[in-house]
């Protein structure tokens, strides 16, 4: 079921305290399968001024102009044929200001940037029936508000006309939207019979003409705070989740991590990251979440942030640097670098303030605009902007005096990805005495690829200066050796693939497999081919839906009995790369289910949103196929659980579910036998591989799936973890004592290519 918010801006959305507008900002973010819609009298450009705070997330939809323009969230551009349609008939401008000159009661708005409508202010006893005959001589529409603004529109415009057009293009139902306002000009958008609030401090003329209306919300509460007691009212928040009523801290600007572990603070782990250590680990998202009221426990049981949190639980000794994000002081009232929030339980934290300006140009820029397409092997969606990259290395630079600090005499460091590349030049020179190594969950991209980075010269400097490198697989570790040929001291390599937490999910796997009475599935969907992943071009989403397509157009008897489920939640607030992606995928799944719907079926079941370890494993068990096709990846442990939950279920299960597995995602490395490998750069092989997958018999799905689970082993993560120590350490520190002088930021290098 879909959901939509369509918010008036002034006096609802913008509404209410700084805290209220906070609160709303969280809980969206928190939901992204809550699509949000601004319906606004501003234009354009005053919506861009809005999205510079902070405190506004950002709309999918935009309906501006009291309903004469509708635009695309994610790059402003004009939806269309709705927008043309709304506009039909508009006289232009510069007619209407000359036909209305004779009425000088009005009063032309110049300040304001106007399209597809002409905006005046006007007392509200010059409201007369004279005007608004001539405003309807002219073909069109007006709307009058606050007692103070008239607005002239195209005959079709409004906010609601705007809202059903863009339902009806994009298949929402009435029932699936909420629509909150303050004012008349809001009034359209209560006639269309979906959900509504009002929010406190409403013009009583809009109270009035809503007395009757069964589906309306009044909350008693002004602007955002009224919105957020509407959705919860709803049930479109999880109570579980959502932070109080009462106070609630700033929020972080880091993503929402996986990470987590139980409650219950002990004081003296966090302080001891303020000693010297032989272990400092460091990696750049914190293993915790702040969900409002109490550090969130992770939405997976595998990957690097549970695999660390496992270690240190387990007695890996050490300090575990990470980046903590926000506007405010880097230590709360109380001296306690967490400030009002209780300290995280048994992990030995260490965190490195960073406001929130600082990391958006280190992480949703440099890392994920520039570096992160080039470790994708997609060099040309790489852009890079000298701003961004300087607060990249300022963070390295943080980074690594924190490390510096923390660190014993001869000590270990532990870095995780490209995050942190400039950390090994910058600790060399200040501390020579450290052993440092690095671990890539990434993919490390051939050397010509990497060679495409403005920046590669000062990334290969620093990166020759690691006493050791891991990788998922030996072609990774061989890219990273030839791209450092020629460099002295070149770092040692090792290959070490992570695996997953297999009795854990073992465990629940067979609890909701007693639970559920297989089969737990709609029978309407049919075969269910199954992917779970975050939103990236590198996944290659939209390459999947467009195989859907193909295979239906090839065998047409599939219609109705094959469903492919896209788990694919967004990535957290903030990023804009994937917006082009998000937008393509959308508009294709739309094109794919109009030209293959069949009654209730359609062939492509979108999910916009995260789901829960129990959610996912659930879908696991249901699936018929796991449809993995990463470009790139550096190893996928998504294609692990999934072959970890299906194995622990009884060998009577009668059809095993098959892997798809794409032949550059790491995990092809050590699966590629009996896995099925496509190739997701040819769409002629997705889906005749997707299409092999569905005709194996019951044998010989359960006889892959049996040797897949012999491949996966039973390794536990946090053994793999003090490995990777171990491999570190392997090497002499550097005689002499550590260096006393502080770490310098490096030279900027100019952007020139190497």
């Amino acid at each position: 079921m879909s959901r939509i918010l369509v918010t008036d801006l002034d006096g609802t959305l913008l509404g209410g305290t700084r805290d209220d507008r906070r609160r709303l900002r969280d809980a969206l973010a928190r939901h992204p399968e809550v699509t949000l819609v601004f319906a606004t009298g501003r234009g354009l450009a005053s919506v861009r001024e809005v999205l510079r705070d902070p405190l506004v997330p950002r709309p999918r939809w935009i309906i501006a102009d009291v309903g004469a323009t509708v635009l695309d969230g994610s790059d402003f551009t004009p939806v269309d044929p709705v927008q043309e349609h709304l506009r039909t008939g508009w006289p232009g401008p510069d007619r209407v200001r000359a036909a209305l000159r004779r009425f000088p009661a009005l009063g032309y708005q110049h300040g304001v940037v106007q399209d597809g409508r002409c905006s005046y202010h006007l007392a509200p006893e010059r409201l007369t029936g004279e005007l608004t005959a001539a405003v309807e001589a002219l073909g069109c529409t007006w709307v009058y508000s606050a007692n103070r603004f008239f607005d002239v529109l195209p005959a079709g415009a409004s906010k609601g006309n705007a809202v059903r057009a863009l339902a009806g293009k994009l298949g929402w139902k009435p029932e699936e939207i909420l629509v909150a306002g303050d004012s008349l000009n809001d009034l359209s958008l209560f006639r269309a019979d979906t959900h509504a609030v009002v929010v406190a401090g409403a013009e009583p003329a809009l109270l009035a003409a809503l007395a009757d209306s069964p589906l309306l919300h009044r909350p008693g509460r002004a602007g955002a705070a009224g919105i957020h007691v509407a959705l919860r009212a709803l049930g479109w928040l999880s109570p579980e989740t959502e932070p109080g009523t009462g106070t609630e801290p700033e929020p972080q600007a880091e993503p929402r991590t996986e990470p987590g572990s139980s409650p219950g603070p002990t004081r003296s782990a966090v302080e001891r990251g303020a000693g010297r250590h032989s272990l400092v680990v460091a990696y750049h998202r914190p293993p915790l979440h702040w969900n409002g009221e109490a550090w969130q426990p992770p939405s997976s049981p595998n990957g690097i942030l549970p695999t660390l949190t496992s270690a240190f639980t387990d007695g890996l000794p050490g300090v575990w640097v990470t980046a903590q994000v926000g506007d405010g002081p880097p230590e709360g009232p109380h001296g306690n670098a967490y400030g009002d929030r209780p300290h995280p339980a048994g992990l030995p934290l260490s965190p490195v303030p960073l406001d929130t300006d600082t990391w958006t140009g280190y992480f949703h820029r440099a890392c994920k605009e520039t570096l992160w397409p080039v470790l994708m092997s997609e060099p040309g969606r790489s852009v890079f902007d000298e701003r961004a990259w300087a607060d990249y290395r300022t963070v390295n630079e943080r980074f690594a005096r924190h490390i510096g600090a923390r660190a014993a005499p001869g000590a270990t460091v532990w870095l995780h990805d490209y995050n942190l590349w400039l950390v090994p030049g910058l600790l060399r020179r200040a501390r020579p005495d450290l052993r440092t190594g690095i671990f890539h969950h990434t993919p490390f991209p051939a050397p010509e690829v990497f060679a495409t980075l403005p920046v590669a010269a000062e990334l290969r400097d620093s990166l020759a200066r690691l006493h050791w490198a891991g990788f998922h697989t030996e072609d990774f570790a061989e890219h990273f050796r030839r791209t450092l040929a020629g460099l002295p001291d070149r770092p040692r390599t090792g290959v070490h693939p992570l695996g997953v937490d297999r009795p854990a999910i073992e465990r629940l796997a067979v609890e909701r497999h007693t639970r559920l009475r297989t089969p737990h599935r709609d029978p309407a969907a049919g075969r269910v081919v199954l992917s779970v992943e975050r939103l990236d071009y590198a996944k290659a989403p939209i390459q999947k839906v467009e195989a859907v397509d193909r295979l239906l157009t090839r065998r047409p008897g599939l219609r109705g009995r094959l469903t492919f489920r896209l788990v694919c939640p967004p990535p957290e607030p903030g990023i804009t790369a994937y917006d082009t992606t998000r937008r393509q995928l959308e508009q294709r799944v739309a094109e794919v289910n109009a030209r293959w719907r069949q009654g209730p079926w359609q062939p492509v079941d979108h999910v916009p949103r995260a789901l829960s370890t129990t959610e996912v494993v659930d879908a696991y068990l249901t699936a018929d196929v796991l449809w993995v096709t990463s470009l790139q990846d550096g190893m996928n442990l998504t294609a692990k659980e999934f072959i970890a939950a299906r194995a622990a279920l009884p060998h009577r299960e009668p059809a095993p579910g098959v892997l798809v597995l794409s032949r550059h995602a790491g995990a092809a490395a050590e699966l590629g036998g009996p896995a099925l490998l496509t190739d997701p750069h040819s769409p002629e092989d997705l889906a005749t591989v997707l299409a092999r997958a569905l005709d194996l018999t019951p044998a010989e799905r359960r006889a892959r799936m049996e040797r897949l689970a012999e491949l996966l082993g039973r390794e536990r993560p946090a053994d793999w973890a003090a490995r990777i120590v171990a491999a570190i350490r392997d090497h002499p520190a550097e005689v002499g004592p550590p260096s006393t002088r502080p770490i310098a930021t490096p030279r900027p290098q100019t952007a020139g290519w190497p």
